[in-house]
């Protein structure tokens, strides 16, 4: 692999291409490749700098921890899990027994329910807080050890102030992670704004062709990165290699694709704001959202999630049967555009409206996505 002090030279968009590839040896391959491997040759004593056993290791997965982790600003500090969810499972591990997770109440609903499930079993105390309301925020960490939140939210695409929520939670001794999903690492870093560990679901935006289920934890903590990988290899909780490979793939297209995604959603969020079925629009890049000042100042770009919000549940439904362009499905951050009504899904928080349907804009044409919403809303 290639000497990450060396990649630290470059930016944020060339490291998703660069990062984690072979070293200029003549023959070698540009890129790297899969390593399918079960166990590996070791006679005698263990050497540790050897791969042993394929749950301890892979080259693949070092390709894409180096490439994330280097883009989040951590290029030794990455681990890759078999899920997003994985992922969120190991991270809540790090919070002490018994101790107190203050989350954001609008972050994602399974990592919400995961929550629930160690405040049920004793093992946490839970407090849901408004992420975006950095006061409410700071009030809640006076007794707490952890720290979870998203930014921006799914599915109310809210923003936090994340450097000034790290330096609340800093002051009080709590430690911060931050689902850096919609953001991307070309849009924030949050270990730069405070944060210990940053979460991504590698699944939606980092893959971005939504064919692989992948999670990645970075951490610039010696002590918590031990941990999660700790945490990995005992309960097997790894990725397979060609997941992991088709997932670094994804991560090299990462800039022209947001780049693009993100420009269509920020004309549609506007064209969105003057049509009369619509009664409000999610999307920080609109000046007129609250989380605008917020984002202009804290991210490198506004993303490409947006919501939308119409009448009623059954406008919403209705919406999301008349597209023939946009997808109706869950997830998100992949080439085609998705849509998709949240509270049609039981463990939804209350906290989003009936009528809110997430828009996970893609890769086609922005007049072609607009004519399809238009004649969906028609109806």
């Amino acid at each position: 692999m290639a000497d990450p002090e060396s990649m630290q030279q470059y930016l944020r968009e060339t490291l998703a291409v660069v990062a984690g590839r072979p070293g200029r040896t003549p023959g070698a391959p540009v890129g790297p490749g899969v390593e399918l491997a079960s166990t590996y040759i070791q006679p005698g004593d263990i050497d540790p700098d050897l791969p042993v056993y394929g749950r301890y290791g892979n080259a693949t997965w070092a390709a894409l921890e180096e490439t994330v982790g280097g883009l989040e600003g951590a290029p030794e500090g990455a681990v890759a899990f078999a899920s997003g969810m994985a992922a969120g499972a190991a991270l809540f591990e790090l919070v002490p027994r018994g101790g107190h997770l203050v989350i954001g109440a609008t972050s994602y609903n399974t990592m919400l329910a995961l929550a629930e499930e160690h405040r049920a079993r004793g093992d946490l105390r839970v407090t849901r807080v408004d992420a975006a309301d950095t006061d409410g925020v700071r009030a809640a960490l006076a007794d707490a050890d952890w720290l979870h939140v998203e930014s921006p939210t799914n599915p109310l695409i809210e923003v936090a102030d994340l450097p000034a929520v790290c330096a609340a939670a800093r002051e009080a001794g709590v430690r911060v992670s931050v689902d850096n999903t919609f953001a991307t690492p070309l849009l924030q870093n949050p270990l730069d704004a405070g944060a210990d560990v940053v979460m991504h679901s590698a699944t939606k935006y980092l893959a971005g062709h939504s064919d692989v289920l992948l999670g990645v934890l970075v951490t610039r903590d010696a002590v918590l990165l031990d941990r999660l990988r700790t945490h990995r290899t005992l309960t097997g909780a790894i990725p397979g290699p060609f997941e992991t490979w088709l997932a670094l793939r994804g991560v090299r297209t990462l800039g022209v694709r947001l780049e693009r995604a993100q420009r269509t959603a920020s004309a549609l969020a506007e064209r969105l704001a003057s049509h009369p079925a619509v009664t409000r629009v999610r999307y920080p890049g609109l000046p007129s959202d609250p989380g605008h000042a917020v984002a202009a100042s804290t991210m490198r770009g506004f993303g490409a999630m947006l919501a939308i919000e119409l009448q009623d549940a059954a406008a919403a439904d209705a919406l999301t049967r008349a597209v023939r362009l946009w997808v109706p499905a869950t997830s998100l951050g992949g080439v085609e555009s998705l849509v998709e009504r949240r509270r049609r899904i039981p463990s939804e928080p209350e906290t989003v409206p009936e009528a809110l349907v997430r828009l996970s804009v893609g890769l086609e044409d922005v007049d072609d996505l607009w004519d399809d919403l238009v004649q969906a809303l028609g109806r």
